[in-house]
């Protein structure tokens, strides 16, 4: 479970700057909760994925604050990951997973993961490096991507094997390739944390916003400049909810955002 911020814009810009001061602070504020590593991927100037990442908290890590606060690129997203339980936590579970072209971060839990795996074929299985059902998520999108050749197809299809095997899953995710970014909100089906959340604050008044019953929303806001995306948890004007059960493509050249059909025609 995690928390994730995503987005295109129209120059390079800097986390920080995206999000402004105050929310960038609440939004890193959330590390409280989501404490077992941060990542951020992004598309550099020469259109190539790039993405650094650490098991340390995001709150305690100057290197966290540093590339916040630089322009990296044009596109990009932040995680911030509390580990499912029973899930180490180390570099290689930490989030964004990347090969080539793409970079992936989730939040939400699929289980149980050896089916998950299952439906990966050998060669995907290869490539794994870690023990998350996040990872093995990430490889299923490749392997139908590199199925389909496409990459709205092969996102499809890959959410479309996901939501009819794990229904009560939360499949809520960020994808970035040199091409799109892809925001996943598809979560109707799954319960809040509230027994983990609780577990850690000694009063449900001070869980963070939305996130004892809204924990897997999500958010967007379309700005002359931005195409954001975001999780719950910033209690701030100017966001709209994200429509249940949907994906969308953001155009990476152009910020035209094209709805995915994840119901089988």
């Amino acid at each position: 479970m995690c928390r994730l911020f995503g987005y295109v814009s129209d120059r390079p810009t800097a986390v920080v700057d995206e999000l402004g001061p105050e929310g960038f602070r609440d939004f890193t504020a959330l590390a409280r909760v989501h404490n077992d590593g941060w990542g951020m991927a992004w598309l550099d100037e020469a259109g190539w994925t790039r993405t650094a990442r650490s098991p340390a908290s995001a709150d305690d890590d100057p290197e966290y604050a540093r590339l916040a606060a630089r322009p990296l690129g044009a596109a990009g997203f932040v995680h911030l990951r509390w580990a499912t339980g029973g899930l180490a936590v180390g570099l290689q579970n930490t989030h964004p997973f990347a090969d080539g072209p793409f970079a992936f971060a989730h939040n939400g839990h699929i289980a149980p993961i050896d089916r998950l795996e299952g439906m990966l074929t050998t060669a995907s299985r290869a490539r794994l490096a870690g023990t998350t059902d996040s990872e093995r998520y990430f490889r299923l999108v490749v392997q139908c991507i590199e199925q389909e050749g496409d990459e709205a197809r092969g996102v499809t299809l890959a959410l479309r094997m996901l939501m009819r095997e794990f229904p009560n899953s939360s499949l809520n995710a960020l994808l970035l390739t040199s091409r799109h970014l892809f925001a996943v909100h598809v979560n109707s089906r799954a319960d809040s944390p509230r027994a983990g959340l609780r577990a850690l604050f000694e009063s449900p008044d001070a869980i963070p916003f939305r996130h004892e019953n809204e924990y897997y929303a999500m958010d967007y806001r379309v700005t002359d400049t931005c195409v954001q995306v975001i999780s719950s948890g910033l209690n701030a004007p100017g966001w709209s909810p994200v429509p249940a059960d949907s994906a969308a493509m953001i155009d990476v050249a152009t910020r035209e955002i094209t709805r995915l059909e994840l119901l089988p025609v």
